[in-house]
């Protein structure tokens, strides 16, 4: 079979997948609720896909497995809390242009500030083991227990209440079919960030560059290139989707707490797993098979929830051991 035969194949295989995916819960479901529940699997999938953009630019851009990418998610959960709290005039205005400004302000901020953590991260520790995942792993997984506990010193231990914009509350009823606003924000966040990397990467000298750096490094070098200088803004691209991904998934499940970040990061490289590591396309995928999936099973089997995905990826790995899709793609 010709490789465009097997490209074809694998695109019909996983759209095959995603409609059988999207097809099975209405044996057991019934329709309306079929619906409420796969607009909050897709809102889920989008933020699932935000932690995981992260992960999946920085080990398939730079080859780095960063395990501190669930702390610096937490830090911008936090950053975020600290701006709705000096601006909650903002928060609680019964005003949608200042409910976004609000909200788009703190991203902006929250991003910003875990972008500059990411390039201390970066230039300080992950530089010096750079070709050594046990390495990476360990010092990224070091630097996680320094960040958390930098949090606690900050903001104290305790978990706190996320303030959700006024305007971003409560639920729109469409046919009686319950759809809460911010799930659909979430979704139209998730799709603009994909578009974003993908023109980036794809369309861009920069994305064409720091992908042959991958390739080969000396070339890139040998033609100019400060190729590190272009890993550090990787690095800092990478951490600020992360705390892009920590604000969003705060407003969602309406809490911060130190930890929160380890718990998601397991759920990110689930996704990243399913998806293909290094794949951008691949991550996106994944997290909406994996949020799906889990809001299907929590309905009919909640006692099956929190295992389903566990199984979903065994069984993809089973049959693409390298996930739905190669690096790159």
């Amino acid at each position: 079979m010709s490789e465009t035969a097997l490209k074809r194949w694998d695109k019909e295989l996983t759209i095959a997948g995603g409609v059988i995916l999207l097809m099975l819960p209405l044996l057991g479901i019934p329709v309306k609720t079929y619906l409420t529940l796969t607009i909050a699997g897709l809102a889920m999938g989008m933020l699932l896909f935000l932690i995981a953009s992260g992960v999946s630019i920085i080990f398939g851009l730079m080859d780095v497995l960063n395990f501190a990418h669930g702390a610096l998610f937490a830090w911008g959960a936090y950053v975020g809390f600290s701006v709705f709290g000096r601006l909650r005039e903002w928060v609680e205005a019964d005003s949608v242009l200042q409910n976004f400004g609000v909200f788009i302000v703190a991203i902006l901020v929250a991003m910003a500030a875990v972008a500059v953590l990411g390039i201390i991260l970066e230039r300080v520790i992950v530089r010096r083991v750079y070709g050594n995942h046990l390495f990476q792993i360990l010092i990224t997984f070091g630097a996680t227990i320094v960040l958390v506990e930098l949090i606690r010193v900050f903001w104290g231990p305790n978990d706190e209440v996320m303030t959700v914009p006024l305007k971003f509350r409560g639920n729109w009823d469409v046919f009686d079919i319950i759809i809460a606003k911010y799930r659909i924000i979430c979704i139209f966040i998730g799709i603009g960030v994909y578009t974003v990397i993908q023109l980036i990467l794809k369309k861009t000298k920069l994305g064409t560059i720091v992908r042959a750096g991958v390739e080969n490094l000396e070339m890139v070098q040998a033609m100019g290139h400060n190729i590190f200088l272009l890993f550090t803004g990787v690095f800092a691209v990478g951490a600020g989707l992360a705390a892009l991904g920590g604000l969003s998934m705060s407003l969602f499940s309406l809490q911060v707490y130190p930890d929160m970040g380890s718990t998601y990061l397991l759920f990110a490289f689930i996704v990243v797993i399913i998806g293909g590591l290094g794949s951008v396309t691949g991550s996106l995928v994944g997290a909406l098979i994996v949020g799906l999936s889990y809001n299907y099973v929590a309905y009919l089997l909640p006692w099956a929830a929190a295992g389903v995905n566990i199984i979903i990826m065994i069984i993809i790995l089973l049959i693409r051991p390298t996930g739905l899709f190669a690096a790159g793609k």
